[in-house]
């Protein structure tokens, strides 16, 4: 049991309808759903925001959605009110299989700090404690699936190559928000750090 499929933040506030809609998020769910069914080890992340969360534009006077601004640990994108806690935004899309996972991993819970990947918050140094979880597991390589491509997607798998995980992205079974460039940034920058990308 060396590979792990990594499932991030398929949630419905990432979905159509949702208050930081991925466009087509929704048309996934079938393809990672039969994934998991063949996966020996299966991780879901959790986008799972305090109401309060400082990388909400709400929060900061004046702003609009998707700018930019700078926090202690660098650039920021304020983001639209999503996945707060305990709401029907944060749960997980109703057709995904959940009951196949064998862990769930919330981030994004620390009001002063955003967390786009599943290993690190986003100062690159907090860790969430997945990197522990997959080693005691014996997991060597990771495949991962899921919302967005070019943040939460780019940036799980850029620090779990870092970490030395060997990494596959499904390309077609993740979508982009694309956000001024975001995504072919993103695909350049996981090229760079070893990822492997595919369609199937």
């Amino acid at each position: 049991m060396t590979q792990a499929l990594i499932v991030i933040d398929v949630q419905n506030d990432f979905c159509p309808g949702g208050a930081l809609a991925v466009p087509e998020g929704d048309l996934i769910v079938p393809g990672i759903n039969r994934l998991m069914e063949e996966a020996e080890t299966v991780v879901l992340t959790q986008d799972w925001h305090p109401s309060d969360h400082s990388s909400f534009a709400s929060q900061h006077d004046g702003a609009a959605p998707f700018s930019l601004t700078q926090m202690s640990y660098g650039p920021q994108v304020l983001w639209p009110d999503h996945c707060v806690q305990g709401t029907d935004g944060a749960a997980f899309h109703a057709d995904l299989a959940v009951d196949r996972a064998q862990m769930i991993l919330r981030k994004g819970f620390r009001r002063g700090i955003d967390s786009y990947s599943a290993f690190f918050e986003n100062d690159h140094v907090t860790p969430t404690g997945l990197e522990g979880y997959l080693r005691t597991r014996g997991v060597t390589r990771v495949r991962m699936v899921g919302l967005a491509t070019d943040f939460c997607v780019n940036f799980s798998a850029v620090d779990a190559a870092r970490l030395g995980f060997e990494v596959e992205v499904r390309l077609d079974l993740c979508r982009a928000i694309d956000l001024d460039g975001s995504l072919a940034a993103a695909l350049e920058g996981m090229r760079a750090a070893g990822v492997k990308l595919s369609d199937g």
